[in-house]
């Protein structure tokens, strides 16, 4: 299983939110691109979200990002407001490896659809969710839908993966959502990425255990305020 550091950007700045709250921020660098070139070289992959944009449903930090990937090189997944197929162009014209869509994957599943042919192998589709229920708009709506069942229908397409965050344990470094995790690795058809609770060396253990689809673990906060080595965490990924 691949461990995927994350730099969550507001306002310029790396930060964190605890379970998706706007209002429970935790900043934790004023330079995100220097951030990025510290894990260059170590890891394959940087997980980059656009927050201004999830918010603002429209992606909004592009110089940012931008230099991020200057900083980190090749690997770079970003997302955060993206809901066009210009706004795709524009990121991956940026060097961007794979750029994740969120909210278009339940409100507009033709976009999902134009944008993995368009692109196969790079689109990141990103389920938010509480209890299994995907949110929507920066995390502050219910779309009413289970993840599992969104992701049986994209399971068709060529995605690079499915995203999936437990919104309610997102920053809180409790662990992530094993159970939820498990049935989509199980039944939706997709790799799997998991996010959100990661905080400890045993949490990533646990969840390269599920093996099977389950091929990735965004780590954020755990990293950012040095529970665990990226080295640490790269080693206890592969032990299942």
């Amino acid at each position: 299983m691949e461990v995927i550091p994350a730099i969550d950007l507001l306002a310029g700045q790396a930060v964190r939110l605890r379970q998706g709250s706007y209002d429970d921020v935790t900043v934790y660098d004023d330079n995100p691109p220097v951030l990025a070139s510290s894990w260059s070289g170590r890891v394959k992959r940087l997980h980059v979200v656009d927050l201004d944009g999830a918010r603002d449903g429209r992606a909004a930090q592009w110089d940012l990002v931008r230099r991020v990937v200057a900083a980190f090189g090749a690997g770079v997944t970003v997302g955060g407001g993206v809901r066009t197929l210009a706004a795709l162009d524009s990121y991956f014209a940026l060097g961007v490896e794979r750029v994740v869509l969120g909210t278009a994957a339940v409100r507009n599943p033709q976009l999902v659809e134009q944008a993995a042919k368009a692109y196969p192998g790079r689109i990141v589709v990103a389920l938010d969710a509480r209890a299994g229920v995907v949110a929507t708009d920066g995390w502050r709506d219910s779309s009413g839908r289970r993840a599992v069942d969104v992701v049986r229908e994209l399971a068709a397409l060529p995605l690079a993966a499915v995203l999936y965050t437990d919104i309610d344990r997102d920053g809180t470094e409790l662990g992530p959502n094993l159970t939820e995790t498990a049935v989509l690795a199980r039944e939706g058809g997709l790799p799997v990425i998991a996010s959100g609770g990661v905080g400890s060396l045993d949490h990533l253990r646990d969840l390269a255990a599920i093996g099977g689809r389950v091929v990735g673990a965004i780590v954020g906060r755990a990293l950012h305020e040095k529970r665990f080595t990226l080295e640490q965490a790269v080693k206890a990924a592969l032990v299942p």
